[in-house]
């Protein structure tokens, strides 16, 4: 936990910023910068924030207030972003946040695969922030109000996937990855392309268990990690996510009811498996061994190279902790453009 006070004023410094920028493309910064203070890297935090400044937005206008006889309509409209964000903030600052969190969550669920997965990835590190001190310090109005954000976001991009046919897949999560058939038109950017999505592989449909399901989710983020190292010259930034989407969603698992461990393994695997057919390339290439690597230095290189994705990748790689992990997130030091 970061207990300098850095990461709270960073996340001040954001939230005059939208989600977005030039209408479709996310801001990553709060995202980043909760992965730096995590990581032990707090001085960096506003430094890294500098060279990212030129890619944020102000935030947008409001439109009208969402409410109770509403709320549905307004899914999934990303000209509501402000109404979605300003809702998630009252109903904050009236309730527990886990409170809101259980009842959101299930709403929000079947649409994560809008905003190129990025809003319940953004979820994610807000939810990190609040679980990091359980004596109840870790639960400051900045870290709320970041939750007011990724979930607004999330309910603005509110994206479902419907009708996809289950084909042969795997016992195990890194099999399943590899059963995923690559689409024949990979054109376009990631909505076009996620509508070209008709099928995925079956992959723990049986589950039922909560704890098997955090078992598997924990699984298929290792999977989706180690696959990144062998797979992600297919598209460096995008196939990221395969990754990232299903760790943040293991990561709110700890602040949410165990009836919705479940789902939410459903939910993160279609996400992973969405990712890995829209961008993964028809070959793999071998997975170089890091050596002699501690998991400070795996971080610290991200850091170096500085793009948003890098450092996201690292953050998953150092949850799943072994050397193929690592050698995927310095895979991504390789193949990525740096932040300058």
């Amino acid at each position: 936990m970061d207990t300098t006070g850095t990461l709270d004023e960073a996340l001040q410094r954001l939230h005059a910023s939208g989600p977005e920028r030039l209408g479709r493309l996310t801001n990553h910064a709060p995202m980043a910068v909760e992965a730096l203070a995590a990581r032990g890297q707090e001085a960096a935090v506003h430094r890294w924030l500098d060279l990212y400044a030129s890619r944020l937005e102000e935030f947008p206008d409001a439109v009208e207030p969402i409410t109770d006889a509403d709320w549905r309509s307004a899914l999934g409209d990303p000209r509501r972003a402000a109404d979605w964000i300003a809702r998630f903030g009252r109903e904050l600052g009236e309730r527990p946040w886990r409170d809101v969190l259980a009842l959101w969550w299930p709403r929000l669920l079947p649409g994560m695969y809008g905003g190129s997965t990025h809003p319940v990835i953004r979820v994610g590190h807000a939810v990190r922030t609040l679980l990091a001190d359980r004596s109840g310090g870790g639960i400051t109005e900045p870290r709320l109000t970041e939750l007011a954000h990724a979930l607004g976001y999330w309910a603005a991009r509110h994206h479902p996937v419907a009708d996809l046919v289950p084909v042969s897949g795997a016992a195990d999560a890194a099999a399943a990855l590899d059963a995923v058939v690559p689409l024949d038109v990979r054109e376009g950017g990631f909505p076009a392309r996620l509508g070209r999505v008709r099928s995925l592989p079956v992959w723990a449909a049986a589950v039922t268990d909560p704890a098997e399901a955090h078992r598997r989710l924990t699984e298929l983020v290792r999977a989706a990690t180690h696959r990144y190292a062998t797979h992600g010259h297919g598209d460096a930034t995008m196939l990221v996510h395969a990754a990232t989407a299903p760790n943040a969603v293991l990561r709110t698992l700890p602040a949410l009811p165990r009836a919705l461990w479940v789902p939410s393994l459903r939910a993160a695997w279609t996400a992973s498996a969405a990712v890995t057919a829209m961008y993964a390339p028809d070959t793999p290439e071998p997975c170089v061994p890091p050596g002699a690597v501690t998991p400070e230095e795996v971080f610290e290189r991200a850091l170096a190279h500085g793009d948003e994705h890098v450092v996201k990748l690292a953050d998953t790689a150092l949850d799943v902790g072994d050397e193929r992990a690592f050698a995927a997130a310095l895979r991504a030091v390789e193949l990525g453009e740096p932040l300058r």
